[in-house]
């Protein structure tokens, strides 16, 4: 329900408010007629009950049924052909009651939700031959030329030409520390400009930018269901008609083999017992846990993209790693060059030249490392192989570079170099011409996050990599990884994912973190997919269930606390719900409580489920 509906129902039930109690004051000051009373009543009813009956139709249409709404119907309908006219209408008073209040939490979850993660910008400044235009960030196309002043949301994702600044990236990353930018930096939609003017160079569509992968994302977040309220809702459907037989048999079988026995008291009384199987507080006490929980990890830079989800992580035993960019920080740096028949400078220029075709940062470094000016007309008839490099016409030669693999493919029989690092071999034609070691660093996070996946939760820490042994196992024994995978191809990681996943017990589950194109198959198959630095990683976004908008590894373990306590409300709603219905059940079967009483009893399951819900949203601040 909508802010805007709540506030209509809201008004038509207080106007029903103070029409019973004006109901019940003439009832009690004038001496009416029992038609007059029904007839009075029966007004109020109407008004009171008008979205229960509004509910039931649009459930109809859509060949659907308000189980809720009709119990209540039913027994207040038949509370009020007995004669019970005050607390007919009192209980569908409460129960309507808790209806708003069940909308209001709701919304404000959401609320909480669009507020850390609804960060779409209003209009963007396009930089033109006449000028300045303020145009709808969806009219930008790539290559346009963006203004962003100070205060203004960056509109699509974009590199900056001129200008330096500081931006406001908590919205997307949940990091308070600005992030200072100048010319050559990606900056990524959503984000505030705080400081200075920048001109900026559009790299993606609005459609296809940082904030609108986000928002569909979170949209999405709402629809997806979790296990604990397939189970909800699976029990209700058998529960239900259950209790309402119990309620027929509660009215018709004791006037009929109870000598005595009035019918109007029976009647009455399985009315209170339908009334107490009406499973609204147990039904809600579910999914508003689980949206605490979803807005819980949006204040934290974490956007969930199902309550399901955020129930595997909780049972997720085994957490597996990709490496580079994920263990490691990414950067690379040459840390050696050993060249084969020619010179350092020339294996350098060869290398830049040939990889300067390729996004990889491991190309950046050799770019890097060379230093020089290089001309990409030299490099003709690029094949870039995954899992084992690159070739390339250069300078009148076919040039190949890449790992051990790549030589043997080429019929090269080389010496494999082990060392800590990641060995990169060149060569030319059908000869041999040394190799480059790359190093990365891991990152200063990398040890804490180990540590405190592997003691608080008893995980078993993996590692996948398509590095070399030498430098995968330098990377694990730093960490204290249980098992580490090296010199894996993208098929092997998946292979090998399979693996984990087949051995496990059916209770266990298995989560992957990972950046890159490469993980994309190896995160789609997880049980839990967790895609880290999303903001530059289209294929992760797209196969992960969770996704880390800062590229920070400590996200991993505030993800799974937040999974962690998320079940655990909603194990406490779920069984307070079932005691506290079975208990009602039990009295209104017995005739130990009046039909309000039992209505009063199902709002207050709902409201103290709301509360321990709310603790959920509040539990990372």
């Amino acid at each position: 329900m909508m802010a805007k509906e709540i506030k209509i129902q809201a008004g038509i039930l207080a106007a029903g408010a103070i029409l019973y109690v004006a109901a019940v004051i003439l009832s009690g000051q004038m001496m009416l007629k029992n038609e007059v009373r029904f007839f009075l009543f029966l007004a109020v009813y109407l008004v009171v009950a008008f979205r229960s009956f509004y509910s039931i139709s649009s459930s109809l249409v859509q060949k659907k049924l308000e189980k809720e709404h009709l119990l209540m119907v039913i027994a207040t309908v038949g509370a009020l052909a007995v004669g019970h006219y005050m607390e007919a209408v009192a209980a569908m008073l409460l129960f309507q009651v808790g209806c708003i209040l069940e909308a209001v939490s709701v919304d404000r979850t959401k609320r909480t939700i669009e507020k850390f993660i609804d960060i779409r910008p209003a209009f963007a400044t396009r930089k033109e031959e006449s000028g300045e235009v303020q145009v709808e960030p969806s009219q930008l196309e790539v290559g346009d030329v963006i203004i962003i002043k100070p205060g203004e949301r960056v509109p699509v994702d974009a590199v900056i030409q001129s200008g330096n600044t500081s931006l406001d990236t908590k919205a997307l990353t949940g990091e308070a520390m600005p992030d200072s930018v100048g010319p050559g930096s990606r900056i990524y939609s959503g984000s505030i400009n705080m400081t200075g003017v920048v001109e900026a160079e559009v790299k993606k569509l609005y459609k296809d930018s940082t904030v609108s992968r986000i928002m569909e994302l979170v949209e999405g977040a709402q629809k997806q269901k979790a296990d604990s309220e397939g189970f909800v809702r699976k029990f209700t459907r058998i529960y239900t008609p259950v209790a309402v037989l119990a309620a027929l048999l509660i009215m018709v079988c004791p006037p009929l083999l109870i000598t005595g026995s009035g019918w109007e008291t029976w009647i009455y009384r399985g009315m209170i017992v339908l009334i107490a199987a009406c499973p609204t507080g147990l039904i809600l006490s579910v999914p508003i846990a689980f949206l605490g929980g979803i807005a819980s990890a949006a204040r934290q830079g974490i956007v969930v993209k199902g309550g399901n989800y955020l129930e595997m992580l909780a049972k997720v035993d085994t957490f597996v790693f990709d490496k580079t960019g994920t263990l490691t920080e990414g950067t690379f740096t040459v840390t050696r060059v050993r060249p084969e028949g020619i010179t350092k400078e020339e294996l350098l220029e060869i290398t830049a030249h040939v990889e300067s075709y390729s996004n990889h940062p491991i190309a950046q470094s050799l770019m890097n490392a060379y230093g020089g000016a290089y001309d990409a007309s030299k490099v003709t008839n690029v094949e870039e192989m995954p899992g084992y490099g690159i070739s390339a016409d250069y300078a009148g030669s076919r040039v190949h570079i890449g790992n051990l693999r790549m030589m043997e493919e080429q019929g090269l029989r080389v010496e494999q170099v082990k060392t800590v690092g990641t060995v990169i071999y060149v060569a030319r034609e059908d000869r041999y011409a040394g190799y480059i070691v790359i190093e990365d660093q891991i990152r200063v996070n990398a040890r804490w996050t180990m540590k405190m996946l592997r003691e608080r939760y008893n995980a078993v820490l993996v590692m996948l990599t398509g590095d070399s042994r030498a430098a995968g196992n330098a990377v694990a024994k730093e960490l204290q990884l249980d098992y580490a995978y090296t010199e894996l191809m993208p098929e092997d990681k998946l292979e090998q994912m399979e693996e984990f996943m087949q051995y496990q017990y059916e209770a266990e589950r298995v989560a992957c973190v990972g950046d890159g194109i490469n993980d994309a198959p190896v995160l789609a198959r997880a049980d839990v997919g967790i895609a880290m630095g999303a903001l530059g990683s289209d294929a992760a976004i797209e196969a992960a269930d969770i996704v880390l908008l800062e590229d920070e590894l400590p996200k991993v373990v505030d993800a799974v606390r937040i999974a962690k306590e998320t079940v655990r409300v909603v194990s406490q709603n779920i069984n307070f719900a079932l005691i506290m219905k079975f208990v009602v059940l039990l009295l209104a079967a017995a005739g130990y409580i009046t039909m309000w009483e039992s209505v009063f009893t199902d709002v207050g399951v709902m409201i103290i489920s709301i509360i321990n819900a709310a603790g959920v949203v509040k539990y990372s601040a």
